[in-house]
């Protein structure tokens, strides 16, 4: 496991300080009247860190919620429906935040899925701003790794309540009680409240669909953490509902065939309707006006066309072609005379490493690839900070060579591979650290990666060996009860990585 912040170049620092594409899987819904009253909601994210298993946990509260009309259906979607990106499916990881929406009692939850793996860190940072409440999911034998504290203290910031579900209860060598102790600790180590200490804890096997509130007596279903969902997790706060008080963040971004452009967001006050006026504002930009060409909200897998939804909805909507992330939706009636302030932008953490990326230039150029030239290569760049906002990119002195910043390599290389498969053919230059001052001391630093190696004894002294070589300060070493694994933690200068591919596959495969 891997995480990594910016610490002085003499001296280190701890923790990873590190969006979202909503898909359909079925066909759109017919069109509803109104959406929002009458119907309660929970909006929440699954936060975790990678493989402690958050999307086989979302698939079985898919498959016993009703999304699938029978058993050909759901054997049609296969396994990890939310995973359905092709890169998802190779790499085994989630890449892409993705949204669902199931009822379970006549409470509607908007149930937000998202990447365990720290460089894309910025797609749950993004998430947490459309949810009111968290399942932390933690590997009921692993317990809190790097990113489990990234992500629950954004969650925390925010003054969220988390759900924790211990999952993979099954596994042989599953020690409960001691993860629910290190998440306390965890939980105290962030400064949470009071009311966030007194978390609910749930016991679950996402892959067999069962869950508890004791570990040794589950049921047969998840119907105790559905329970648990809506005991633990408050519905969203609202404080205006009149439709002048319209304030909506967007979150994403989508794309359409037919509708072009669409803006996700959550309704934090007011309400809004089809096909009327609308502004969207920016503290630190201008106003862009028109007009909602369409509503929907999630549904299931999908979505549906509604005609109006109040506050505490997550929506998505077309007719605005200018929408960024970080824009409020407010009402524009009357030219916006009686309409809300902006919410505060999105803000997300500072890219750690970067690299370029241009034309062509080796005598194989123009074998392979469609879209060959700067400008074409240039567009899509830019085109995907609509999505990306983890990203960075910057035009160089070079008119054919592009400067893209990014988490880490395995944010970067996602960008490059979906390229390809694109048919963009292009030149990839070496990844290089950033280095940023620090305004306060006036001195320079660097990101380290905070690495975790969980290994058999007898394979633990080449791994000690390879970090070694790379300058790492060791911080922790041990065995592990039960699996007879050794685990030894170290801080390493990212830049180690680059000098030398072992250390970069450890680090990114552990």
């Amino acid at each position: 496991a891997t995480t990594s912040a910016f610490a002085p170049t003499v001296g280190f620092g701890v923790g990873r300080q590190n969006q979202c594409r909503f898909q359909s899987a079925v066909a759109d819904a017919p069109t509803e009247t109104s959406v929002g009253t009458g119907t309660e909601i929970r909006n929440i994210a699954v936060i975790a860190h990678v493989d402690h298993g958050k999307t086989t946990l979302v698939d079985a509260l898919i498959r016993q919620s009703g999304v699938f009309r029978d058993e050909q259906q759901q054997n049609e979607a296969g396994e990890r429906v939310m995973d359905s990106e092709d890169q998802e499916r190779e790499r085994g990881i989630t890449i892409l935040a993705k949204n669902l929406a199931v009822m379970y009692n006549g409470v509607k939850m908007n149930i937000l899925d998202t990447p365990g793996h720290a460089d894309f860190g910025g797609e749950v940072e993004r998430v947490l701003n459309m949810a009111d409440g968290v399942l932390l999911v933690v590997d009921s034998v692993e317990g809190p790794k790097p990113q489990t504290r990234f992500v629950l203290d954004k969650a925390l910031q925010k003054g969220m309540k988390a759900l924790v579900v211990v999952n993979k209860i099954d596994r042989p060598s599953a020690r409960p009680e001691y993860v629910v102790d290190k998440v306390f600790d965890l939980f105290c180590e962030l400064g949470a409240s009071d009311e966030q200490t007194d978390f609910r804890v749930v016991y679950a096997s996402g892959l067999n669909g069962i869950a508890g509130h004791e570990p040794d007596t589950l049921k047969e279903d998840m119907s105790p953490l559905f329970d648990a969902i809506l005991e633990a997790i408050d519905g969203p706060t609202i404080e205006k509902e009149e439709p002048e008080a319209l304030q909506a963040l967007v979150s994403n971004i989508d794309f359409d065939n037919f509708k072009g452009k669409m803006g996700i967001a959550r309704i934090s006050n007011g309400s809004v309707k089809a096909g009327q006026p609308v502004a969207l504002v920016h503290p630190d930009k201008e106003k862009k006006t028109g007009r909602l060409g369409g509503l929907f909200v999630f549904d299931n897998l999908g979505k549906k066309e509604v005609e109006e939804a109040h506050a505490g909805e997550i929506v998505m909507f077309a007719g605005l072609p200018d929408v960024e992330i970080g824009d409020t939706l407010v009402t524009n009636e009357n030219s916006g005379a009686n309409a809300a302030e902006p919410l505060p932008p999105i803000a997300v953490e500072q890219p750690t490493v970067r690299m370029t990326i241009g034309v062509n230039k080796s005598p194989l150029a123009g074998r392979e690839g469609k879209f060959l030239t700067s400008r074409m290569i240039r567009d899509r760049l830019f085109k995907e900070l609509d999505r990306n906002v983890a990203l960075q990119v910057r035009e160089t002195e070079s008119a054919d060579r592009y400067e893209v910043s990014g988490r880490g390599q395995l944010h970067l290389t996602v960008l490059i591979e979906t390229m390809r498969r694109e048919g963009f053919e292009m030149e990839v230059g070496p990844p290089s650290v950033i280095y940023i001052e620090n305004e306060e001391t006036g001195k320079m630093e660097e990101p380290w990666e905070s690495v975790e190696i969980r290994a058999p004894e007898e394979y633990m002294g080449s791994c000690v060996d390879i970090l070694n070589q790379r300058k790492g300060e060791l911080q922790d070493m041990g065995l592990e009860e039960g699996e007879g694994m050794s685990i030894v933690k170290y801080l390493v200068r990212n830049k180690q990585q680059f000098l030398q591919p072992q250390l970069a596959t450890l680090v990114l495969l552990t």
